[in-house]
């Protein structure tokens, strides 16, 4: 299974790209769609849509996995990451690629076991499974590859199961 995973935002847009088989990890590709800041936004969401979407055309993942959107401290910034995450979940949909969401809490228990892990485990987690000979930066790409990873850790056998015995996505 070819899993694309989505770390949102509108400056950077950290993914990464696995293939998960037999419970094994293979890095197929990974990166970030990165905006300037001076900019128009709306110019800024067309670079985000275009590179996502490039992405998908490249790697033809099965499906996408996304940190689900949730407020924190400044009002203007979670605006922004909505309105880029929608273009984002626009680029998978006219792909027809399933959308999967994770809070930030279920990749840090998938990734470590543990849902109250920091950031820095969580990286250091995911360069040891993927095999990576250091963690990718920028760090936003580091988190989409942890958000791949938890689609494979939830959902991927389960999936494979379903793939083995001709069902569809659940």
């Amino acid at each position: 299974m070819r899993v694309l995973g989505i770390d949102p935002g509108y400056a950077i847009v950290g993914w990464g790209v696995l293939d998960y088989a037999g419970n094994r990890f293979a890095p197929v590709d990974f990166g970030a769609v990165c905006t300037d800041a001076g900019v128009p936004f709306e110019q800024r969401l067309d670079e985000v849509y275009t590179g996502i979407r490039e992405v998908i055309e490249r790697t033809q993942p099965e499906v996408l996995a996304i940190e689900k959107l949730f407020y924190q401290h400044n009002q203007t910034t979670v605006i922004g990451v909505a309105e880029a995450r929608g273009v984002i979940l626009l680029a998978a949909a006219q792909a027809g690629i399933p959308i999967y969401e994770y809070t930030p809490m279920q990749v840090k228990q998938a990734v470590t076991g543990y849902g109250k892990a920091v950031k820095k485990q969580v990286q250091e987690m995911t360069r040891i499974l993927l095999h990576l000979p250091a963690v990718p930066k920028p760090d936003d790409t580091a988190d989409a590859l942890a958000m791949a990873i938890t689609f494979c850790h939830t959902n991927g056998n389960q999936l494979n199961r379903f793939a083995r015995r001709g069902v569809g996505p659940i």
